[in-house]
């Protein structure tokens, strides 16, 4: 296993993320805990050393089930991470209670690492709003040593990122972001990646794989990759991207059976990072599947619309929808005012003719909104995925 240094602790590069975790097979959607248990035990003997759970993990089920599961190993042996569910709203009134439930869920006297959820447009506010108290009050939990390590994670995008760190980042050890070699640049994720590395504060990734979609490459694809190495799987160069940048510290994969666990390990025997070559061969096979709008952001289209739109901004987040229908875009056009969404666009024309690059902006604003409308709110967004995840599951295990 590959560990990396993390305030001196050796922390295993790969991390067991238990947002996706085997079910049992009689179609009631509860978790295989017997499934679970093997698979802490395996995991924790050949190397894993990172269990990360939430506390709205399997209709908040992930907390209790990973805590029992924990109690095969001595607590010395492992770091086990939580987040507190400050990004629903109603969660957020009384961060004493809800970290109290975690610590008796999870059977733990502290958490080795605690982390904000998913700080983005809409639940910055709630995070920093004095009223609350919700971040002094993990500081003070982390002075006690009830949490050894406070960070958080985020969906939002990077001026969201840069005000929290701009406000909070000296209390923040770490941060998890969404981070793979396809939204390396759909998701301006290197841009995330060096803001963190530039103020010191080490990655945690979320969605290495993006939900799945990076193990299912077409077939051209495949033979671009085995040409360069015959055999390999198409995990192993998305692990293996990961594996190349070095203020990541822990990549968090929710494997949903024994069979991706065993897989996993065996990707991360050994550092094996991408040559540049393989890196730049990688980075074209994302952009061959993302169908993007070519906008460089140069902002000239925004002097002079009418509606003082956000362009470059909302035709990155158009970009996204194109390739899938995402969460990230939910939670983002939530957040803003509805002045602010693309259906606000007039369709003068005027972006377009200063356009260098001669993008119809208008029809592009027009598509985005009828996309938008056909998109149910980013929760009920998040409840299809975990169904779409569960049947898949189902399928494999045919």
């Amino acid at each position: 296993m590959i560990y990396r240094d993390f305030q001196g602790e050796q922390v295993s590069l790969l991390g067991f993320g238990t947002m996706r975790l085997p079910l049992l097979q009689d179609g009631s959607g509860e978790v295989d805990e017997e499934q679970v248990n093997e698979m802490v035990c395996y995991g924790a003997e050949h190397g894993i050393n990172y269990f990360d759970t939430a506390y709205a993990y399997h209709n908040s089920k992930s907390e209790l089930i990973l805590g029992r599961a924990l109690k095969q190993l001595s607590r010395d042996s492992y770091y086990l991470a939580t987040k507190y569910p400050g990004h629903q709203i109603a969660s957020s009134y009384d961060p004493a209670a809800t970290f109290e439930e975690q610590l008796k869920k999870c059977q733990q006297e502290y958490f080795d690492f605690y982390l904000l959820h998913n700080v983005y447009e809409n639940s910055i506010h709630t995070y920093t709003d004095p009223k609350w108290g919700i971040i002094d009050y993990f500081i003070e939990q982390k002075r006690q040593g009830r949490i050894r390590h406070l960070g958080f994670s985020s969906h939002g995008m990077l001026e969201n990122l840069t005000s929290f760190l701009d406000s909070y980042g000296e209390e923040m050890e770490f941060c998890q972001i969404q981070l793979n070699y396809l939204d390396w640049t759909l998701q301006n994720a290197e841009a995330k990646y060096r803001l963190l590395e530039e103020r010191g504060i080490p990655v945690w990734v979320m969605e290495p794989v993006r939900g799945g979609r990076l193990v299912n490459l077409g077939k051209d694809e495949m033979e671009k990759l085995h040409r360069m190495q015959p055999g390999s799987t198409a995990a192993s160069w998305a692990f293996r991207f990961l594996q190349g940048l070095s203020n990541v510290k822990v990549i968090l994969s929710g494997m949903s059976n024994l069979e991706q666990m065993i897989e996993n390990i065996q990707i991360f025997e050994s550092l094996n990072p991408l040559t540049q070559k393989e890196n730049q061969v990688l980075l074209e096979i994302a952009e061959g599947m993302k169908d993007s709008v070519p906008c460089t952001a140069c902002r000239y289209c925004c002097n002079d619309c009418p509606q003082k739109l956000d362009i470059p901004m909302l035709l990155s987040l158009y970009n996204d929808m194109r390739f899938s229908p995402s969460l990230n875009v939910g939670m983002v056009i939530d957040s803003l005012k509805e002045e602010s969404r693309p259906s606000s666009c007039i369709r003068c024309g005027r972006c377009a003719k200063i356009c260098p690059q001669k993008i119809d902006i208008p029809a592009g604003m027009k598509a985005f909104s009828e996309m938008l409308a056909d998109m149910p709110h980013w929760e009920e967004m998040c409840r299809q995925r975990e169904e779409a995840a569960n049947r898949l599951r189902e399928q494999e295990s045919i």
